[in-house]
């Protein structure tokens, strides 16, 4: 949608700092629990909560459970914005 993409994710355990430092990017829970780090505290979300992180904030976000997640974000945003880590994931791909 006007070059946004809207990502379906199944997270599990801890990520990677990192920060997107040219977009906002919004986390919409769709089921489970998740938690977001920040350097200066965390907000955890539950099964329907949304939370948008300003660009350019650094952030990990992790679930203790597997947690059911969508991610509104620009078209071409990697996952783990500058930072290469094994999980940084192929942009792009339909299923």
């Amino acid at each position: 949608m006007n070059d946004y993409q809207f990502k379906l994710v199944k997270i599990l355990g801890d990520f990677v700092w990192h920060d997107h430092k040219d977009t906002d990017e919004a986390f919409i829970v769709i089921d489970g629990e998740m938690s977001i780090a920040f350097r200066d505290g965390e907000v955890k979300l539950s099964k329907g909560e949304m939370y948008v992180i300003p660009k350019g904030v650094e952030h990990k976000p992790y679930a203790e459970k597997e947690c059911h997640i969508m991610l509104v974000e620009p078209k071409g945003v990697v996952n783990t914005g500058e930072t290469n880590f094994k999980l940084t994931a192929e942009n792009n791909i339909w299923i």
